[in-house]
């Protein structure tokens, strides 16, 4: 045995332990508006965020000496600051950075230990409805910055004509659309075109049709319950699949109805996370992360429906591919990427 080597792997297990318990007090931090009270980068001290925020002094101390120690706060005399890098990330909604709120994504893996020792000692099966509540909203607030940022900005633009027609007046489907983020970011920014989104998850279809009303544009962005396999309608000159089609059993299925219901000239957008084609290539902090994500929520619910195909998380380009011509497309490509997702564009 090389001690140096096992030294090394309790120092990376020990930061790695710390780390997951820093993760819950950060989703502490969230809820009780902790980083929201020092957004303005301000030192100040325990007693002092206490008044601002109704807490417990004592604990607020414990808090952000866990804070400081990690490098997530300054400290300086008995007093602490949020800098204003680490606001953009943990205070801020509105910034394109912004993570605090995916952090219960985490927190539902703990919650749902016990369903997935069922799983793995039996067919593999979660479905995503049976997932904690915090698993949908923390989904929701992790997505939503970076659709915000990048989807109108960025995404549609690097798609053949896309922006054209959406500007013009388009008929749109998002499949699996969750809570509707997506959804109601595109009808926000494109008046004159109508969206549809689906997703079997009947109480997040019940949010995303509040997200609409929220948002003003519930007369154009409408929420339906249905499978990938069988969304109502054709014509659509937009089909789109936002971080969800990983998740499905029957992936080709669901390509190949998009295939049935686009326009001639449609196009398909597919988000997906951000993968290379290998473990070796995906053996990076982001692909550690949605390789530990995939395991509790992306594999398990491919595995609890009809096909199980099971790509998960980390399916990687040349596997989407082959899942779309398998489907009838003949144009697939990458039109662009971020340090989190793929962007791709199917076309027939």
């Amino acid at each position: 045995m090389d001690e140096a080597k096992l030294n090394d792997f309790m120092g990376k297990l020990v930061n790695d332990m710390g780390a997951a318990a820093l993760l819950a007090n950060l989703i502490l931090g969230d809820e009780l508006g902790l980083y929201r009270a020092m957004a303005d980068s301000q030192f100040i001290t325990p007693d002092e965020l206490a008044k601002k925020t109704g807490c417990n002094a004592r604990l607020l101390r414990e808090w952000l000496s866990a804070q400081a120690a990690s490098g997530y706060m300054e400290h300086r005399d008995g007093r602490f600051r949020l800098p204003e890098e680490q606001a953009m990330a943990l205070a801020i909604e509105d910034s394109p950075v912004y993570v605090a709120g995916g952090a219960s994504v985490i927190a539902a893996l703990y919650h749902d230990k016990d369903k997935l020792v069922a799983a793995m000692r039996g067919d593999g099966a979660l479905p995503w409805g049976d997932h904690h509540p915090c698993m949908f909203s923390g989904t929701e607030r992790f997505f939503r910055p970076g659709y915000r940022a990048h989807l109108v900005a960025e995404w549609l633009p690097t798609l053949t004509g896309v922006v054209d027609r959406l500007q013009a007046g388009a008929k749109v489907a998002d499949i699996g659309c969750g809570h509707g983020a997506s959804t109601v970011i595109m009808a926000q920014a494109f008046p004159a075109s109508q969206f549809l989104g689906f997703d079997y998850h009947a109480p997040s279809i019940t949010v995303a049709n509040q997200r609409a009303a929220e948002g003003g544009v519930a007369a154009r962005a409408q929420f339906f319950q249905a499978s990938a396999k069988d969304f109502p309608g054709d014509d659509y000159d937009l089909i789109c699949y936002f971080d969800c089609l990983h998740d499905m059993g029957d992936p080709v299925g669901a390509a190949r109805r998009a295939f049935e219901a686009l326009k001639p000239a449609g196009t398909v957008m597919l988000v997906e996370p951000f993968a290379n084609d290998s473990l070796d290539e995906n053996s990076t902090p982001v692909g550690r992360l949605f390789y530990a994500a995939s395991t509790f929520i992306c594999t398990p619910n491919s595995l609890s429906q009809e096909v199980g195909l099971g790509l998960g998380a980390q399916a990687g380009e040349a596997r989407l591919r082959a899942v779309f011509q398998e489907a009838g497309f003949s144009h697939f490509r990458r039109a662009t990427e971020t340090p989190f997702n793929l962007i791709l564009e199917a076309r027939k």
